[in-house]
């Protein structure tokens, strides 16, 4: 498996990282803990953050409610637009935003996000929307900032535990791993293009500048 939109514990796949049973292991990128630190860094980066906007979808509604929380715990009110019918009409969602709440847009990931993610990118520059990404891939395609793991990185692990399974290795011989190293990936072509000036803060803890 490689377990990026989903919990494979909530949902019965498997019972442990170390010791996998059934049939099932892999990847694991627990998705659901990393919203807050999303959050936390789109405050450094503007620091008069108290608005901002979420697009969330079925597969992301976990991800929306950690969001939801971690903006009490930061002092930021969200407002989250559920889009429903494929494809997604984000121009439509944001219009339907309070205009008070368009300071910042903080998108989740699911597949379907995932599988628009050059015509969000340039929905988000177009409409000059600083926005928080989950992985880089947004941010080659223009988007403003993302932080997460890398997915070609966790594709990457996966091939190589179909290679062990094929050789004869069985799940349980091969725990779950999780990725322990996250990247911080800023567009600063967009940043200028849009109008934001970036804190050295911010700009010390980015693993790469895309200008």
């Amino acid at each position: 498996m490689v377990a990026i939109d989903y919990d494979p514990f909530a949902l019965g796949h498997v019972t442990s990282l170390a010791h996998p049973t059934g049939n099932v292991t892999g990847v694991y990128f627990q998705e659901i803990e990393l919203p807050a630190k999303r959050l936390e860094l789109a405050k450094e980066m503007m620091p008069g953050l108290q608005f901002a906007a979420v697009f969330w979808d079925s597969a992301s509604e976990d991800q929306f409610q950690s969001l939801k929380k971690a903006g009490q715990d930061l002092g930021i009110r969200l407002f989250g637009v559920e889009i429903r019918n494929q494809p997604y009409n984000h121009s439509a969602a944001w219009e339907g935003i309070p205009a008070e709440y368009r300071g910042m847009l903080i998108l989740p990931t699911s597949p379907v996000f995932f599988r628009y993610h050059p015509q969000i990118a340039k929905f988000t520059v177009e409409r000059r929307i600083p926005a928080m990404f989950v992985f880089r891939e947004w941010v080659d395609a223009g988007g403003l900032v993302s932080y997460g793991a890398s997915i070609t990185g966790l594709l990457a692990r996966a091939a190589e535990y179909v290679d062990k399974l094929a050789k004869g290795a069985t799940p349980p011989d091969l725990p779950i791993e999780q990725p322990t190293k996250f990247e911080l990936i800023l567009n600063l072509k967009t940043a200028k293009e849009i109008g934001l000036t970036i804190p050295e803060a911010t700009l010390l803890r980015v693993n790469q500048v895309i200008e």
